[in-house]
């Protein structure tokens, strides 16, 4: 199983997860947070043609995440996977042309684990600012690969949801610090540092130290605040839990996210 960010930010997010066996492919799009003609264009640039998609899965309703899911479903009748809050948050039936929705959304629950092609996504719930938000585990049958973005803490769930991953998506929005002495209205800094914003280094730590790392391959940093922290404080709290383990430390960007991985 193989993973690629088109881009990770406030900004836009879609992660691609792909899992092959013999001659069979199945690419699953994690979000889809950027115009059409961008998703467009940051999958050429990573040789994929939208039409290869098996679906479209989406982890909440908010602008950055959802993006132009609804829009890349009805051109090139991609099947969609969401929670059935965020589907009403969307307004998925109503956009969708009537008699098509039932064929081309897929409703999920957290711990309600689902196949596409050769992947089962594990659904789990987070705490976040949003109607019904899921993140996702994938595997192949051999390999996991965790993502955990727009979550305003810590909780046991999740923690337990990750433990065993090969690899692992993991927000780090803010230095605590720097979003207080941002620029930020009080108000917005209260959402993105409350328990149902973002996670912010000292927590993305504290998970990071809490879960089974035994199989954990490489740790990505995403979802980075682009005013709120830089890329060496979110590296710098990661490498702090994992220490002398073996465990690659990336960092996905806004602008190109990062290019193929393997777990």
């Amino acid at each position: 199983m193989r993973f690629a960010s088109l881009g990770s930010g406030s900004e836009g997010n879609a992660l691609l997860v792909e899992a092959s066996e013999g001659a069979s492919t199945t690419r699953i799009l994690l979000d889809c947070g950027f115009s059409m003609r961008e998703v467009e264009r940051r999958l050429a640039a990573r040789s994929i043609d939208v039409t290869s998609l098996d679906a479209i899965v989406i982890t909440h309703e908010h602008a950055d995440h959802v993006g132009s899911a609804l829009s890349l479903t009805r051109k090139y009748r991609i099947p969609l996977i969401m929670s059935w809050g965020t589907g009403q948050a969307v307004k998925a039936h109503a956009t969708l042309k009537a008699g098509d929705d039932d064929a081309l959304v897929r409703w999920c629950r957290s711990d309600e684990p689902l196949a596409v092609g050769g992947i089962e996504l594990h659904p789990y719930t987070v705490p976040h600012d949003a109607r019904e938000p899921l993140q996702f585990v994938f595997s192949d049958g051999v390999r996991r690969l965790g993502v955990l973005t727009d979550a305003g803490c810590p909780t046991a769930h999740l923690i337990a949801t990750l433990g065993g991953c090969d690899a692992l998506v993991l927000e780090c929005n803010h230095d605590r610090e720097m979003l207080a002495n941002s620029k930020y209205p009080a108000s917005l800094k209260a959402r993105i540092g409350g328990i149902y914003g973002h996670l912010a280094n000292e927590a993305a730590a504290e998970i990071l130290a809490a879960i089974d790392r035994a199989k954990l391959q490489r740790v990505i940093c995403a979802h980075l605040s682009e005013q709120n922290n830089t890329p060496e404080l979110a590296m710098a709290a990661m490498s702090a839990v994992i220490g002398t383990e073996a465990t690659e430390i990336l960092v996905a960007t806004q602008a190109g996210g990062f290019d193929w991985l393997t777990c």
